[in-house]
């Protein structure tokens, strides 16, 4: 194989990545979304994931989960607020520290985090069915190598604003 031909074989394997990147990126938000609704969650994927993150999270304090979340914290209270009223989050002030204000899933979070955490199950088990322990192994470096791109870019950008 030339140069050339080697060149050009890159640089289609890339594009084709990148496709791929952005389809399964399109795909699973939507895919995501409409299965929460058949199964009857009348919440946005968002509202979904901020449960998800509450329930995951080392901190659960309203900054921590900001920061984590990517969000400012007036973003994270307005959305905590719609959760709240619609019985899904609780907020509570730290025993310790009364300035500190904590949030914690309600049973009924807990429901729709069921239904949410079988979804990605579901789609775990379709991406790595046929694959071998190596295979498996290879994927998951690379995923983990994008990632860690993604992850210092936000903190390469957040350090630029």
């Amino acid at each position: 194989m030339t140069q050339e031909e080697k060149q050009e074989r890159k640089q289609k394997t890339r594009h084709t990545l990148n496709e791929l990147l952005v389809g399964l990126f399109n795909y699973i938000l939507y895919i995501e979304a409409n299965n929460l609704k058949q199964k009857g969650v009348e919440l946005s994927i968002t509202e979904v994931h901020i449960l998800e993150r509450i329930q995951r999270a080392s901190s659960n304090t309203m900054s921590h989960l900001a920061r984590s979340l990517m969000v400012t914290s007036g973003t994270l209270t307005t959305n905590v607020s719609r959760l709240e009223k619609k019985g899904y989050v609780e907020r509570y002030r730290d025993e310790n520290d009364r300035r500190i204000v904590r949030l914690r899933n309600t049973p009924k979070a807990l429901d729709v985090l069921k239904i949410h955490d079988e979804f990605h199950a579901n789609m775990i088990d379709k991406a790595i069915g046929d694959l071998g322990l190596e295979e498996n192994e290879v994927l998951n470096e690379a995923l983990e190598n994008i990632l860690e791109y993604f992850s210092d870019e936000y903190s390469d950008q957040k350090r630029g604003a």
